[in-house]
């Protein structure tokens, strides 16, 4: 996609979605789904939500994958006891899904499940489908961690928060 495309978008598009897309009642819904799945695993999903990318950084080349990797950082998704924490990043203004999983999860689950995960997400969210986009892509989530990092009888700690991050 073309830098003065990307910057158009960045500049009109997603800014007064947000609400639209993702109301009280679905961001209650995800943190619900969230929570309620990180007790099935030792996994920790961060889901966050930005609407538009500032328009100096689209100039300076950022893209929704760079910054899903600087938001990774931010919001501490690499610092879980298990090394397993995962983030879904969302850019409205660009239409990009990307899912990052921390180091302990890449090891066990490939790249491209999460890729598979993330287009049926966009699928979705492309018919305007957004809140069960974002449930159904949590879900999917849930069931690759349940597979690979099961939960054992103790309780296991939340270290992440379960409510969408909107940036």
């Amino acid at each position: 996609m073309a830098r003065a495309q990307r910057l158009l978008m960045n500049l009109f598009d997603g800014w007064f979605q947000l609400r639209h897309r993702f109301p009280k009642t679905v961001l209650d819904e995800m943190t619900h789904a969230i929570a309620g799945g990180e007790r099935e695993h030792r996994g920790e999903i961060c889901f966050a939500i930005e609407t538009r990318l500032a328009p100096l950084a689209v100039l300076e080349g950022q893209d929704a994958y760079r910054r899903a990797r600087q938001v990774f950082a931010q919001l501490h998704v690499w610092d879980t006891e298990h090394n397993s924490g995962v983030l879904f990043y969302v850019l409205m203004a660009e239409h990009h899904i990307v899912i990052i999983a921390d180091r302990g999860i890449a090891a066990a689950v490939s790249q491209g499940e999460w890729d598979a995960i993330r287009d049926r997400m966009r699928a979705c969210f492309a018919r305007g489908a957004w809140r069960e986009g974002a449930l159904e892509g949590i879900a999917e989530a849930h069931a690759l961690l349940k597979r690979h990092f099961p939960g054992n009888d103790k309780a296991q700690p939340d270290e992440l928060p379960d409510r969408p991050i909107l940036l």
